[in-house]
């Protein structure tokens, strides 16, 4: 068994993302998904007793291992010096907050600079976007909900929350063009 939940804690760890026990199961290459829910169970039970920064996270009926909340603030600082530049970022949470929204929108608020913000995130597999007219929509893909470990329902509440932590800190909530 235990050769099966360092398996199941590679993948999870590999793949940085939610996933269905039939997918685990098969990248592991268990034909039983008792196994795999037994050797989730005991990842779960491990992190729980470990004092460390991990944790396994299931949203309906899916498993990720990702970084106790405690610690998300460190992964704000990574992403400030990482894949993502500040001013693209700015762009990202735009376009979350204001999704599905017209990309000619997204270039009035924030610019020119807004094309390459837009071609970034969708190069990066962050947004998803459909022709519509002589612009496009612009949503949001898979990959921000599993990277930014938001769940779909929950991102607007989570936003209105920041913005009355901005307002209370006597910060501008809105995402202004920059020069």
């Amino acid at each position: 068994m235990e050769d099966y939940v360092k398996r199941i804690e590679a993948i999870l760890f590999t793949t940085g993302r939610f996933m269905d026990i039939e997918e685990i199961a098969k990248l592991a290459e268990l034909g039983s998904i008792g196994f795999v829910k037994d050797a989730i169970e005991e990842l779960k039970k491990k992190y729980e007793n470990n004092e460390g920064s991990l944790t396994i996270l299931e949203e309906n009926g899916k498993f990720k291992l990702s970084i106790k909340k405690e610690f998300n603030y460190l992964t704000v600082k990574l992403l400030d010096t990482t894949e993502i530049d500040n001013s693209t970022m700015n762009t990202l949470a735009l376009i979350a907050y204001q999704r599905p929204v017209l990309q000619s929108d997204i270039i009035k608020m924030r610019g020119n600079g807004g094309y390459d913000h837009i071609k970034l995130l969708k190069d990066q597999g962050f947004i998803l976007t459909e022709k519509k007219g002589r612009t496009r929509i612009i949503d949001l893909a898979p990959k921000f909900y599993d990277y930014f470990d938001i769940v779909e329902d929950q991102l607007v509440s989570k936003i209105k929350e920041l913005e009355k932590t901005k307002e209370n800190e006597g910060g501008n909530p809105e995402i202004k063009a920059e020069s």
